[in-house]
């Protein structure tokens, strides 16, 4: 199957069009054709392109939910309530209801929720890269499972015919035998 063929075979199957999948699935079959690569590591690209702060959401993010920053937390709270309740008796800085603490706690969450959200639109962006990559890259080897089914079908087309065309022959030696024995 010539070239021009096999990829107006394949625009057909895949009803290609004037959109913008039909255009990743030309480019997709233009690697097909021209058996480049189309893996590549989509993580390490968008790590080069990573700002410092998006860097810093990442880690915060990465910190904030991590069961360390829940103990650590944790034992802060202990200790101020014991601080405040057991050992400044007679005057604390931040009496029992922790008005204070109450505070802090509330400008913590309200600096470190948007950050979060941050780091989580970026993570929600790295996977739909990812996932757009991962359709190329197996719309690539569907294409190519294809490809290879239509030659192993060739192949075997060709086969049958040569088997045929040696039936035949055969056939024709094997009546001229008999009449030459009759």
């Amino acid at each position: 199957m010539s070239t021009n063929s096999w990829r107006q075979n394949m625009d057909h199957k895949l009803g290609l069009g004037a959109d913008a999948l039909s255009d990743r699935k030309r480019r997709i079959l233009k690697h097909v054709e021209d058996r480049t690569f189309v893996s590549r590591d989509v993580s390490h690209e968008l790590k080069s392109k990573q700002t410092f702060g998006e860097w810093l959401a990442d880690k915060v993010a990465e910190f904030g939910g991590s069961w360390t920053f829940i103990s650590l937390f944790g034992s802060f709270l202990v200790v101020w309530a014991l601080i405040n309740t057991l050992i400044l008796i007679s005057n604390p800085f931040d009496p029992f209801p922790f008005i204070f603490l109450n505070l802090m706690l509330s400008m913590l969450a309200a600096v470190q929720a948007p950050i979060i959200l941050m780091s989580q639109n970026r993570q929600s962006a790295k996977d739909r890269i990812a996932s757009q990559h991962d359709y190329e890259v197996n719309l690539k080897a569907e294409l190519e499972i294809m490809s290879l089914h239509d030659k192993i079908d060739q192949l075997r087309n060709e086969q049958w015919m040569t088997m045929l065309a040696k039936q035949d022959e055969h056939f024709k030696l094997l009546s001229e035998l008999l009449k030459s024995k009759a």
